[in-house]
């Protein structure tokens, strides 16, 4: 059994790099696993070589080719997803205490409902969906040519599985991100490899014990650690790969599409964003809280977040003083303290880029509205104030690149389509969010928006409805049919009498 003792305790402990129906022993390089909150390492992975990787690529495609997964009815494939997501669920504490130690999770906030429930949650619900969706759907043939003097034709396309799915997940909600890839490819029939950020590992390596459990076959399911980038390469170029999946930053994901390349894997790629919340004239009531929503939200590490903020120029500077008094009850500690309402960002390194990007910003004509450096009564740990920038335009750098930490951008805009051109400008198109309460006007906005997804006064997170995004936010889809069928191939099936 992995993890017998608490996290964030002075002993450290060993896990194993690999799991492929049983955990090995890394003979990779080990590395350290820190805790956010502190800045200390509490764990060590022994990590998997690329020969081991190698090997259980091979394993991957054996079982695949083998059948015995794929063949399975989706109804006992299910049977065995339900086991494993039950297993989950009776030891949902365990991976708490996994998400809090080594992502920085706020244990007494919503984001537990998100990292934990709702994982789960989404892995059953996608399972029930996929019971639902036909194997094999009609062509639409005129019947002019279904039927003639000479012969009669069906026109069909049967869904089949892609076959060996490499599955690349990050690390601001690691156990949730891995559901949303691993439910899916296995229950459409593919063998899954799961790579999980090095930044937090453990609460993937712990889904292996699940797979035990709900008794996978060998070589359907399983989970490759490192510390570096050399088994992500080989998960995104080995033939032997069909198909890559990936959530991270726009940069790596355009070196996972160019390694994906040269065997033309089939790619689903949910990648940075740098969304816009546009606040109507008639919803501005709203608008106090939405720095709130960014900041504290895991510490606005999450790519579908609003971090750029459009309300009316008129009333911009009575907002952001409404807006600052919000954030200022924001209690930054610890995420174990029960009194935390916003935690640590992943690492020293994301701190570094806050700064970076609040200095860009003021060099460039922004002013810092509240908080823009690190909290001075915590000098452990990576923590940055929650941060409130009034930017003049929607060119300032921290207004088009994503910065992944607690920093909003406040712009005015001149009438609605300024906002909307304003919300379109940008390299990314990942989510949206609009609050009005003249619906007809909100939905108007809503419908000029380039991204993936818009929310209107509200958001939501569903199995049954997809999300992706458009330009530098990725291609393909995840959740929803569309998050199904992307692990399907279609074969078209003519057949004449």
């Amino acid at each position: 059994m992995l993890l017998d003792h608490a996290p964030g305790t002075d002993t450290r402990q060993a896990w194993p790099g690999l799991y492929d129906g049983e955990y090995r022993q890394g003979t990779g390089a080990s590395f350290e696993v820190e805790n956010p909150s502190t800045g200390k390492c509490f764990a060590t992975v022994d990590g998997a070589s690329a020969e081991q990787i190698s090997t259980v690529i091979g394993k991957a495609r054996t079982a695949f080719d083998g059948g015995g997964w794929s063949s399975l009815p989706v109804q006992q494939r299910a049977e065995k997803l339900r086991a494993m997501l039950g297993w989950i669920q009776a030891n949902a504490d365990r991976f708490t205490d996994l998400v809090v130690a080594e992502a920085g999770l706020v244990r007494a906030s919503m984001v537990k409902f998100a990292q934990i429930d709702l994982a789960i949650k989404h892995g059953l619900d996608i399972i029930d969906l996929a019971l639902t969706l036909p194997s094999v759907t009609d062509n639409p043939l005129p019947l002019s040519e279904r039927f003639t003097p000479h012969y009669s034709l069906q026109s069909f396309q049967v869904y089949e599985p892609v076959g060996v799915v490499s599955a690349i997940s990050a690390y601001n909600f690691p156990l949730w991100i891995a559901a949303w890839k691993i439910f899916p490819a296995l229950i459409t029939g593919n063998t899954v490899i799961l790579r999980p950020s090095p930044l937090t590992p453990l609460s993937a390596l712990l889904l292996g014990e699940a797979a035990q459990v709900a008794g996978l076959p060998d070589g359907v399911f399983s989970i490759v650690a490192e510390g570096g980038n050399e088994g992500g390469v080989i998960l995104s170029t080995d033939p032997r790969v069909d198909m890559v999946t990936f959530t991270g930053s726009s940069n790596v994901g355009r070196m996972v599409m160019k390694q994906a390349a040269d065997t033309m894997k089939r790619l689903q790629l949910e990648l940075g964003g740098k969304s816009a919340q546009i606040y109507l004239p008639d919803a501005l009531d709203m608008a106090p809280g939405a720095a709130d929503r960014v900041c504290l939200a895991h510490s606005g590490q999450g790519c579908v977040l609003g971090t750029r903020i459009f309300v009316p120029e008129s009333e911009k500077a009575r907002i952001l003083a409404n807006m600052a008094k919000s954030l200022s009850r924001a209690v930054i500690g610890p995420a174990d303290a029960p009194a935390t309402t916003m935690g640590p960002v992943i690492s020293r390194a994301q701190v570094e880029r806050c700064e970076s990007f609040v200095s860009a910003a003021v060099a460039a004509g922004g002013r810092i509205v509240h908080g823009g450096k690190r909290p001075v009564h915590l000098p452990d740990g990576h923590y940055f104030e929650p941060t409130i920038l009034d930017l003049p335009d929607n060119g300032n750098p921290a207004a088009q690149e994503e910065i992944f930490g607690p920093v909003v951008c406040v712009i005015g805009y001149r009438d609605i389509d300024h906002a909307i051109e304003m919300a379109n400008e940008s390299p990314y198109g990942l989510s949206g969010h609009v609050f009005g309460k003249d619906m007809t006007q909100a939905m108007a906005v809503a419908a000029r928006l380039r991204t993936g997804t818009v929310n209107v006064n509200g958001g939501m997170f569903s199995a049954y409805a997809s999300s992706g995004g458009r330009g530098l936010s990725g291609v393909g889809r995840e959740r929803g049919v569309e998050g199904l069928r992307i692990y399907q191939e279609i074969k078209c099936m003519s057949v004449t009498t």
